[in-house]
């Protein structure tokens, strides 16, 4: 039985980058906000908490890069693939092909569901596996989506999936059976049809966008002539936080995605800022200087009772971000005298020092199995991505243009995701943890920046 398909429109994340140059020069960002629309909060904001999609706008991703290993895979033409309105193997295709894991083999055939392949001859093309498939328009306007997978070596049959798709899912459907057979052959987790966030500022509006993993079918869920920042998802990604300008000073919001309703959580006395969902997203870590310097509390997402004090020290405390336990909060500190990140347990405590090796190391991001961290490190006056194993302490670069900011993990921990800017644009990279294949996201949208990953989609 073909299983429906829900288009999804989810959350947003960085816990806080670009508020750190708005508090103190000590943990000033790397040159990409522009600081006069940042300290200028003025009136007439012209919000909209709606979901219309960005008209006009179009995305390009660059690659490059194979992975360590390709899977060589035959994704055959599906019946009836010319008859709908969007070229569903085509976009199947792709995803597989930028993973960097996979190498495509031209099947020089039309192969449905049910056909039985022809193993001896793609196995002369070189091919480990096949794709065949089918798409049929029902009477009620949506399309029957159907593929196998088959193991060509072996000579047998994987399994397959069905969907049941409206004409402006069909795309959401192909990121579908790309997840299925990337998990299949890879043993882990795709992230083919997880959603990702960023904030685009052309001219003088910001936009908060939602988009597809490759870049298309944007939304915006925010638009604003205030500067919006640090966005965050909640962890069922159906929920958002991020820090809006518009009332002449940085305030926390939360934003519910089905019905466009938001609530400021946290609109203190002094600048709030940095929201992090905690695991169960019932609470959120935000930086706030009602006291003083800022420093790192807990709030209730849904703005209820009073915030409680975490951190205290006689630096500046910001940037918090949950360990995937809950256990723990990262946070980037300069009270050891530099910007450095620290970690302590999730109900308070003794802070231990993360990083060394630089004078600044801001911005982290652990991994969702929790057993690495990205962050940004500053060597040799660039401002780079970094990841370290939490374990060995290991270290290595994923980036070099020397300008990044804002890394963001995919759900299945394979890549990252951060702002760079190069030509005087600001784009988006992702990369994987190995650092061996990468896309760039550049946008007639304008500048984009403060990416965040969405979790996994039912």
């Amino acid at each position: 039985m073909p299983r429906p398909l829900r288009t999804l429109c989810a959350g947003y994340n960085p816990a806080m980058r670009k508020l750190v140059p708005f508090i103190d020069a000590s943990l000033r960002a790397p040159l990409r906000h522009d600081r006069r629309a940042l300290l200028a909060a003025v009136t007439g904001s012209a919000l909209a908490c709606a979901l219309p999609r960005a008209a006009g706008a179009q995305m390009r991703i660059d690659v490059s890069g194979v992975g360590a290993t390709q899977y060589p895979i035959a994704i055959a033409s599906f019946i009836n693939e010319g008859k709908v309105p969007q070229d569903v193997v085509d976009v199947l295709r792709a995803d597989l092909t930028r993973s960097g894991a996979f190498r495509l083999i031209d099947p020089s055939a039309t192969l449905s569901d049910t056909a039985t392949p022809d193993f001896a001859d793609l196995k002369n093309r070189g091919a480990d596996a096949v794709v065949g498939g089918s798409i049929a328009r029902l009477a009620d306007g949506r399309f029957d989506v159907r593929f196998r997978l088959h193991d060509v070596v072996r000579g047998t049959n994987l399994g397959g999936e069905s969907f049941l798709a409206g004409e402006a899912d069909l795309r959401y459907a192909a990121h579908r059976m790309a997840d299925w057979i990337y998990e299949k052959l890879t043993g882990e987790r795709g992230i083919f049809a997880t959603r990702v966030l960023f904030v685009a500022k052309q001219g003088p509006r910001y936009r908060l966008n939602v988009a597809d993993w490759d870049g298309e079918n944007i939304v915006s869920p925010l638009t604003s002539t205030e500067p919006i920042m640090s966005p965050a998802w909640s962890p069922d990604g159906t929920r958002l936080a991020y820090v809006s300008f518009e009332s002449r000073k940085p305030v926390v919001y939360v934003h519910m995605l089905a019905n466009g309703q938001r609530k400021a959580v946290a609109n203190f006395r002094g600048s709030n800022s940095a929201p992090a969902w905690s695991p169960d997203g019932r609470t959120l870590a935000v930086t706030l200087t009602r006291e003083g310097l800022s420093q790192v509390f807990l709030i209730s997402s849904d703005g209820s009772g009073n915030p409680r004090r975490l951190t205290s020290s006689s630096g500046i405390d910001t940037e918090p971000a949950y360990s995937p336990d809950g256990r723990s909060l990262y946070f980037t500190s300069d009270r050891g005298g530099s910007p450095q990140i620290y970690r302590m347990p999730a109900d308070g405590g003794d802070a231990t020092r993360v990083t060394f090796g630089s004078t600044y190391n801001v911005s982290a991001r652990p991994s969702p199995d929790g057993r690495s961290l990205a962050f940004i490190t500053r060597r040799e006056g660039r401002y780079l991505v970094a990841i370290k194993n939490l374990a060995t302490g290991a270290e290595q670069l994923l980036s070099d243009t020397g300008r990044e900011e804002s890394p963001s993990f995919a759900p299945n921990g394979r890549w990252i995701m951060f702002a760079t800017q190069s030509g005087g644009r600001d784009s988006l990279m992702a990369v994987t943890v190995d650092g061996r294949v990468k896309q760039r996201l550049s946008s007639n949208l304008g500048d984009i920046r403060e990416p965040s990953w969405g979790p996994f989609t039912r």
